[in-house]
């Protein structure tokens, strides 16, 4: 095997430090418990922000339906108006974060019932394979997954946002500590 998949070396040569390593998994871990604490406002500022993403890509949208001239009329209109629901969406999410994401909770707990529903159907289809009920309970977790979220609404709504990105702050924040310690021990 040569150096080049032994060492801890990315590819212009310059090695990894595992310091920055951990440090910035702390800072991950730290900021994720922050969000945890109050969950509802994390969920609430990934909905803002989502509002001006949109926004933004809106006006990107609009922009782009007047720059290629060579399209029909109706095609540039469809393209500017795609672009002006974009916006709308953006600024309703704004406005109001707290229905907008009860409305994104809603949206995925609608996914996550048809989901299940399909992985379910699906699996009963192929009783004839010996691990066809694990895609069935599978089905079925996510069935129940989606059941208890929109059940839950409009609560689960303001809380779902901010737990997973609380949840994978510190999970990727744990992941960068373990990282950089692996590369400390091998250093040595």
């Amino acid at each position: 095997m040569s150096d080049r998949f032994v060492s801890f070396r990315n590819p212009s040569g310059q090695g990894l430090k595992p310091g920055w390593f951990i440090g910035v998994g702390i800072f991950f871990v730290l900021l994720g418990m922050l969000a945890w604490t109050d969950v509802v406002t994390t969920t609430l500022a990934s909905v803002v922000i989502l509002g001006v993403l949109l926004i933004m890509a809106g006006m990107a949208q609009v922009l782009q339906s007047f720059m290629h001239r060579g399209l029909s009329v109706s095609g540039q209109w469809l393209s500017g108006i795609m672009g002006i629901f974009y916006i709308i969406a953006g600024l309703l999410m704004i406005e109001e974060p707290a229905t907008g994401s009860v409305f994104l909770t809603a949206v995925l707990a609608g996914c996550l019932i048809f989901a299940g529903l399909s992985r379910t159907f699906w699996a009963a289809g192929h009783r004839g394979l010996s691990t066809w009920w694990t895609a069935a309970a599978s089905g079925l977790v996510t069935l129940l997954v989606g059941i208890l979220l929109y059940a839950t609404l409009p609560w689960s709504g303001l809380s779902l946002f901010g737990t997973l990105i609380a949840v994978e702050l510190i999970f990727a924040g744990i992941a960068s500590i373990l990282f950089g310690m692996s590369l400390r021990k091998n250093a040595l």
